[in-house]
């Protein structure tokens, strides 16, 4: 079973991503399962037209965790992909990164983890305990960051780098970074800089998708473009990154950069 976590900054696209590659996992035939680790809890919510399933922290709070069965927490949505939300706390009080933990511990007690791939969507601007549990205890055996070219996201991304190293040294997780992903933001010269960017860190830089207008369109209709519009060019750069992925088989530990060459960096380019 191939377990992937796609890490980002909040906003970057990180779920349309995740989205869009789970819809063309399942094109292709695969068992997949998408597993939304972010307090909007709305991951999933292309694949199942539209629809807000229960989150997992919203289940334990209304009836504790061992009335939960199932069927109440996991839902098919396009291509019989299993979806799962972990949600977040309420405004104002208690952890983010607690919806993660309890997802994942009573996904276990269920056996749900399970399929040929499980695509997890992971908040990337904090990488506090919860946030990391995906990779601290070995779900999440490839990371892919999702970035743009503008600083704060690479600033996000790098952060991830940081957990990732330290974890690997740690010797704790088998968590490593299987490449950046580039999801636009139409800044100029963006593409060079993100792989200039993926080379300093010793990552493989993957894919890169353009800004789209029919991405918009598609979440109007409440689908993946995968869905909406199978035969448009975006939908052709989707299925082709998920084909990258699928053949990938490069990990690295990656090194981040200091804050200084960072910013270095993106300012020759910028």
């Amino acid at each position: 079973m191939r377990q992937i976590a796609l890490y980002g900054k909040g906003g970057i696209g990180k779920s349309t991503t995740a989205a869009n590659l789970s819809a063309a996992f399942a094109q292709n035939g695969l068992k997949t399962m998408q597993i939304g680790c972010d307090p909007k809890h709305d991951s999933t919510r292309m694949l199942l037209h539209g629809a807000r399933i229960p989150t997992v922290l919203d289940l334990v709070r209304e009836r504790g965790e061992k009335e939960i069965l199932l069927q109440d927490v996991v839902h098919t949505g396009y291509r019989g992909v299993r979806c799962v939300e972990a949600g977040g706390p309420e405004p104002g009080v208690g952890c983010a990164g607690r919806g993660i933990i309890a997802t994942f511990q009573l996904l276990e007690r269920l056996g749900a983890l399970k399929g040929e791939i499980i695509v997890y969507d992971v908040l990337g601007d904090v990488v506090c305990g919860g946030f990391a549990m995906p990779m601290r205890e070995g779900y999440a055996e490839e990371v892919y960051l999702v970035t743009s070219g503008e600083l704060m996201s690479l600033y996000a991304a790098n952060n991830i780098c940081r957990a990732i190293a330290r974890l690997a040294q740690q010797g704790r997780s088998r968590c490593r970074l299987g490449g950046v992903i580039c999801n636009s933001a139409s800044i100029e010269r963006e593409r060079e800089l993100v792989e200039e960017f993926s080379q300093e860190i010793g990552g493989r830089f993957v894919g890169f998708i353009p800004r789209d207008r029919i991405v918009q369109l598609a979440e109007l209709h409440k689908m993946t473009v995968i869905e909406y519009e199978p035969d448009s060019a975006q939908a052709g750069l989707y299925r082709d990154l998920a084909w990258h992925i699928l053949e990938n088989t490069i990990r690295t530990i990656p090194t981040p950069m200091d804050q200084d060459r960072l910013e270095e960096l993106a300012i020759s380019f910028l």
